[in-house]
């Protein structure tokens, strides 16, 4: 099964950041393309962390254009969607969820993963805090996309093991073949840890790692990290994208999944 991520450098112009998206998704599945992944703020990358209360929408509004445009597309490209992330009401007006939504080939929804861990960072020079107006989700969330079982996290979360153990130790479940990581890595961050990162959760949860990531400077200012990759279950990166817009793509070979974890098989050693 062909993989693809996006990389995007979004912008504070909603209907443009969802042509470019388009634009890329078009790409991935003239490439072969059977999955794709959205970067985290696909839709907005507004001017003040307040611009997402502007184009939040309503879960399940079919004509809202960020999620009318993610089921169009993955209907018409014939996809599995994963896509990115957009901000979702609340019942707090001045809150909203920071959801990563999955499609279907024939455009329907397949699943909603709300980012629970929320990001927060102060440095002399820049500082965010999410928990502002986001408001964190709760549940771990896991979906069949064909063939594979996917697990779904958000930026930050890659910072949190327990996680993606959650992930691929479910009762009744197999664990996961692929985790995607849809991003918008600070560069201060990202250059220390993104990579080291995205490597270690592949290797411990001996998956592949799909990780799709802003990258380059922003009209408001912000600089992303970018290096948007494809990471196989041991730890070799298979296809990484520095920076700008754009696409990393890998043909996942399941046999290499199966034998890595027959030869070392670390997940049937877990004791806690």
């Amino acid at each position: 099964m062909k993989i693809a991520a996006v990389q995007l450098v979004s912008s504070p112009d909603l209907h443009h950041n969802l042509a470019r998206a388009r634009h890329w998704l078009e790409q991935a599945a003239a490439g072969g393309a059977q999955l794709a992944l959205l970067p985290e703020y696909f839709c907005l990358m507004g001017q003040q962390d307040d611009d997402k209360l502007r184009i939040a929408e309503t879960f399940g509004d079919t004509s809202a254009p960020i999620q009318a445009m993610l089921s169009k597309t993955a209907r018409e490209l014939g996809l599995w969607l994963i896509g990115g992330t957009l901000p979702l009401r609340t019942p707090n007006p001045a809150k909203v969820r920071n959801s990563c939504l999955v499609y279907g080939p024939e455009g329907q929804l397949a699943a909603r993963y709300d980012k629970i861990h929320l990001f927060r960072f102060q440095t002399e020079r820049e500082a965010y805090d999410e928990g502002r107006v986001l408001e964190a989700g709760n549940e771990p969330v896991a979906v069949q996309a064909g063939p594979l079982r996917v697990g779904l996290s958000i930026c930050y979360d890659l910072r949190f093991a327990e996680l993606y153990r959650a992930l691929s130790f479910t009762p009744g479940q197999p664990p996961c073949e692929l985790i995607s990581v849809p991003a918008a890595f600070t560069y201060t961050t990202g250059e220390k840890h993104w990579e080291l990162l995205l490597r270690a959760r592949a290797v411990e949860m001996q998956a592949f790692v799909l990780a799709s990531a802003q990258g380059g400077r922003h009209e408001n200012g912000r600089r992303t990290w970018g290096h948007s990759m494809i990471v196989d279950p041991w730890g070799e990166v298979l296809d990484v994208l520095p920076e700008g817009e754009g696409l990393v793509q890998a043909e996942l070979d399941l046999q290499r999944l199966a034998a890595v974890r027959s030869q070392l098989p670390a997940l049937q050693h877990r004791r806690l």
